[in-house]
């Protein structure tokens, strides 16, 4: 048991030095954030009671309240014993009024539902379930932290690095008298990931002591400040176009934009830059644009390696569904590992709110005559299917308006299919599609417009699709259907033969409401092509899809021309780890289904492959993939529209402000950055700089890699930054990935995102890319 940590008492002197500094520090960053004087924010930093809630008998009071950086909330326990706990504002991914999780449906009563809140936490953290002692207060909380987060959402980048340096130095101060010895200088160092040698560091205190007293203060920080945020890179290229008094004219501009970053633009476009990202007045009243403007002009996301007009949907939308890669998941209800970890509606919410477009549900009877979800056979816990219903009847258009796929893995007596088809009727309304848009028997697959807010089921049906524009007589009586369930392992052929002959009854109004979707065996592409009708599609376990990926690549490609495939993941996966989709997007399998609860680096590929068209979770499919009569073979390339040889040129200049690995104040970051290409297998390749000693705050290697890509339609390009060690694995600090096609030219900042795919708020690579036509 670790002892309780008591702080020094303070005289009284003291106790007034420290609360004016304190006020001095909450005044500073409320500037920052746009929240001087803020009654919301002034609400966080008194902080209150609140209950936790752990179950029906087990609610206790927690003292919460925002720290005077404005980023940390402090979390007090009332036991003796048990040590306060703090958590980052950007580490909540929503607060959420009301019984809205499962802990707090489970564990309070209907009548305080307007007193309960939930903080979620992005990552795996547990959700926070919260009561407050009112209604009103209970609302007071959720607007509070809601209009905080979006406020730190909405700094700038600079802002982000004030914010975040300027809390640094209020912890390197240990005294808060605000002044900074030399010995407080190098704790300040370390908390922003450098170590400096100690002649170095005692070289620069010295040159920014100008008083000779032994210490930093006021301008003399302000100085110190200034020589670390400096960036040499940036000045050297802003030198070569600021030929006008110091400054870059708008002409200056123009000719940076097309020259080096290869942009069309106009006298009016550099207007429009220096009248939005030039800070000094004077400046800008000139139309004039100094190296604090051009540095916020990088920063922004209109000057980001991403090409802007991708982030947005750009895409011809009007095409069959079957012509685009679809964003999918796999056992999305699972928060953990495929054997014992808990299922949640949460995990819905979470794949949803990340653009995925198919989740699956594995139904099996439950009690009370309700259908539950979870993966069967296994110690994973049980949800409610319907209660999962409601969760993606809520979340599924927030982050993308088209079309949501239900694969159902269906298990459940014909009694409880029933309750499922009348959950789905009642909870989903008019958006699930229960017909053929049109009139008529359909020939191909509608559009994502077209489907636009609709849900498709993916599951078993009775009888062909064409039966149900013939006579009701003539419907099939058959109630009996192959049980489709995903098989275990890889190994288990014979038993696969067995299983297929599995048999399970199947309800007529769960059957009728698979349309598009009908789940059926595959039996090799030529039969598939002769008897099966378009909405009649297979799963493939990983190992059989990447055999085919492999060997009969052309085939497979002609195949997704015309159907959907669906790819999952090997039942000897336990972990949930994942599998590389690329070789199946490679092959135009369009639902290449992950776990979208484990991080990794197939998410982080799949992430960047759907992080354009406006994060739809639809990417269409080059046009050679959508010819049924295609030669394209990813394997064995050969001349066509396809190959359009390109050399990437890539210049990894610096990174700026990365997180340590490490939560020891010693251990700093010995960086290093790797770039790596995912395509077709002869566009595969990675390369890597020399690693920067000490130094995760403006680490530089200025070192250039070159890369030839033939494919560029289907490549994509990762930059992953890694922690040196040569003693053990090296150790993950941030990375991005994003389609080969939508990288921009010149020299571009890289945003980073953690192991979780959420954005690092102040960290970020800066590169010079250029792309040429291959000779």
């Amino acid at each position: 048991m670790s002892c309780v940590r008591r702080q020094p008492k303070l005289s009284k002197s003291e106790e007034l030095l420290h609360h004016a500094s304190s006020q001095k520090a909450i005044q500073t960053n409320a500037k920052l954030l746009g929240m001087e004087g803020d009654p919301d924010l002034q609400f966080l930093l008194q902080g209150g009671d609140l209950l936790k809630v752990l179950s029906p008998s087990w609610k206790k009071t927690r003292f919460l309240k925002l720290q005077e950086d404005c980023k940390t909330m402090w979390r007090e326990s009332k036991k003796t014993f048990k040590s306060s706990q703090t958590f980052p504002v950007d580490s909540i991914s929503a607060v959420r009024l009301g019984r809205q999780s499962e802990g707090l449906k489970k564990n309070t009563e209907e009548d305080v539902e307007g007193r309960c809140f939930t903080i979620l936490f992005k990552g795996r953290r547990k959700n926070l379930d919260l009561m407050a002692s009112s209604e009103e207060e209970a609302g007071r909380w959720v607007r509070s932290l809601e209009k905080l987060i979006s406020n730190l959402n909405n700094l700038s980048h600079q802002q982000k690095t004030e914010h975040w340096i300027f809390s640094c130095l209020r912890k390197a101060d240990k005294n808060k008298d605000d002044k900074l010895t030399q010995s407080e200088l190098q704790s300040f160092l370390r908390l922003i990931n450098v170590e400096l040698d100690d002649d170095y560091a005692e070289m620069l205190f010295k040159k920014c002591d100008k008083s000779n007293t032994g210490y930093l203060a006021g301008s003399e920080i302000a100085h110190f400040y200034d020589l670390l945020t400096h960036r040499e890179e940036v000045d050297v290229i802003y030198g070569e176009y600021a030929t006008t008094t110091g400054f870059m004219s708008t002409k200056n501009l123009v000719d940076f934009l097309m020259k080096e970053q290869t942009e069309k633009a106009t006298l009016a476009d550099a207007k429009r830059i220096i009248e939005k990202y030039e800070p000094d007045e004077h400046a800008k009243a000139k139309h004039l644009l100094s190296k604090d403007g051009f540095l916020m002009y990088l920063h922004n996301p209109e000057a980001l390696v991403v090409n802007p007009d991708h982030t947005e949907v750009h895409q011809d939308m009007q095409q069959p569904l079957n012509h685009y890669f679809i964003s999918s998941s796999h056992n999305t209800y699972l928060m953990e590992d495929q054997l014992k970890g808990p299922s949640s509606t949460e995990a819905y919410i979470r794949a949803l709110q990340k653009g995925c477009r198919c989740v699956e549900l594995d139904c099996w009877d439950g009690s009370d005559n309700e259908p539950v979800i979870y993966h069967g056979y296994t110690l994973t816990s049980k949800i409610l299917f319907k209660d999962v219903i409601k969760a993606i009847k809520e979340y599924a258009f927030k982050t993308s308006d088209y079309p949501v796929i239900l694969s159902l893995e269906n298990h459940c007596s014909v009694e409880q299919q029933s309750v499922m088809a009348k959950h789905m009727s009642s909870i989903l309304g008019s958006a699930l599609v229960t017909t053929p848009l049109g009139e008529g028997m359909p020939t191909n697959f509608p559009s994502p417009e077209e489907l636009k807010g609709k849900f498709l089921i993916k599951g078993k049906r009775l009888n062909k699709l064409e039966a149900s524009f013939a006579d009701a007589d003539a419907e099939a009586e058959n109630t009996d259907v192959t049980e489709e369930e995903e098989s275990g392992n890889e190994a288990e052929e014979e038993q696969e033969e067995k299983k297929s002959k599995k048999k399970l009854k199947l309800a007529k109004e769960l059957s009728d409401m698979v349309i598009y979707c009908k789940s059926v065996h595959f039996h090799g592409f030529e039969d598939d092509r002769k008897n099966l009708g378009f909405y009649e599609m297979s799963s493939f376990k990983e190992g059989k899809a990447m055999n085919l990926a492999e060997e009969s690549a052309n085939a497979y490609i002609r195949h997704n021309v015309e159907k959907l495939s669906r790819i999952y993941p090997a039942g000897s996966r336990t972990d949930s780890s994942n599998y590389n989709p690329v070789p199946l997007w490679n092959a135009g399998c369009q639902i290449v289904a992950l776990n979208f609860q484990t991080h990794c680096t197939e998410m982080d590929i799949n992430q960047g492959r759907f992080l354009v068209n406006g994060k739809s979770g639809y990417i269409l499919k080059p046009a050679y993939m959508r010819d049924s009569a295609t030669e394209f073979d990813p394997v064995t390339l050969t001349r066509g529209e396809w190959l359009q040889p390109k050399t990437l040129h890539i210049m990894i200049i610096s990174a700026q402000q990365l997180p340590k690995v490490s939560k020891k104040k010693s251990s700093i970051v010995d960086p290093f950055v790797k770039v790596q290409i995912y395509g077709v297998s002869a566009d595969v390749a990675e390369k890597e700089t020399n690693h920067v000693g000490n130094n995760g705050f403006n680490p530089s290697w200025n070192e250039n890699f070159q890369f030839d890509v033939y494919v560029p339609d289907l490549a994509l390009v990762r930059f992953l930054i890694k922690d040196h060690d040569s003693t053990s694995d090296n150790e993950f600090i941030g990375q991005f990935t994003l389609p080969f096609n939508s990288l921009k030219m010149g020299y571009r900042h890289v945003p980073l995102l953690n192991k979780n795919g959420d954005l690092l708020p102040s960290a970020g690579l800066f590169i010079h890319v250029m792309i040429l036509d291959a000779e």
